[in-house]
């Protein structure tokens, strides 16, 4: 649909700000030292999927091919996802995987996202980080222009936004409630995090007809069909972001935008 189509060009087209991409620099820069794991056997593998939001696993014939030393390039850069290598040939057959492969596994949606092919022959570590930044999907993503990508990738198709400045003193409770509420939906909405604070989220704020002053506040979007509806909150209450959910996939509340108005707002987006 075309208003679907301007919304994801603006999520493609939108250019961090420095202090956005510092940001996102910072949280994959954080510190402490890991190494990959070593999966030797079906179960260690499924254990450590299971485990992990985002796991990164390379599937390779042996440990002499040049694709394993772009894992231990990157996974000091990525404190919020798991990594693991396995050689051993069941587990490879488990996963369909015929060759040297990278694989991205998300718990959020159960998604294997795999390189393999010509994408291992023109691999590097700066590709591959690419590649893991824009599908980190967790149970609560944090939205921004690298995250958008793998958001609209997903195969679930509806979205909840909690819109809320980070700076709040009221946000650590709110965002903790927000993930509890993420758990009961896993599979069927995606839950996004959307800092007013930062400038750049504006456009997205105000396709939601939403004010500065009517925040925070959840929206809820359905990417198949353009439908939408918000809901002005004071804090984050599980009950309260159940039913809100529940009522959407329901039918109730769902609004679509109409009118010249709603037209020109989305092709500034």
């Amino acid at each position: 649909m075309p208003s679907r189509c301007l919304f994801l060009l603006f999520l493609f087209t939108y250019k961090p700000s420095p202090e956005v991409a510092a940001e996102v620099q910072e949280s994959s820069d954080g510190p402490g030292a890991q190494e990959p794991m070593r999966l030797t056997d079906i179960q260690a593998a499924m254990e450590f999927i299971a485990a992990a939001e985002v796991a990164v696993i390379g599937f390779f014939q042996d440990l002499e091919v040049p694709a394993v030393s772009l894992i231990h390039g990157v996974v000091q850069n990525f404190q919020d996802v798991s990594f693991g290598i396995s050689t051993a040939s069941e587990v490879l057959t488990h996963y369909n995987i015929t060759g040297n492969t990278i694989s991205l596994f998300r718990l959020v949606d159960n998604k294997q996202l795999d390189l393999k092919g010509e994408d291992m022959e023109s691999m590097d570590t700066t590709k591959l980080s690419r590649f893991i930044e824009s599908n980190n999907l967790h149970l609560v993503t944090e939205y921004n222009a690298i995250t958008a990508i793998g958001l609209f990738n997903s195969m679930i198709p509806i979205h909840l936004l909690l819109i809320m400045n980070k700076a709040s003193s009221e946000f650590e409770e709110n965002l903790h409630r927000f993930q509890e509420a993420a758990k009961l939906f896993q599979g069927r909405i995606l839950f996004i995090l959307v800092d007013s604070g930062v400038k750049q989220n504006e456009k997205a704020i105000s396709f939601f007809k939403l004010k500065m002053s009517e925040l925070p506040a959840l929206a809820i979007y359905q990417t198949l069909d353009d439908k939408w509806d918000t809901l002005p909150i004071t804090e984050v209450l599980l009950e309260r972001v159940q039913n809100f959910c529940d009522g959407f996939l329901k039918g109730k509340g769902q609004r679509e935008n109409h009118g010249s108005e709603e037209k020109t707002s989305k092709v500034e987006l």
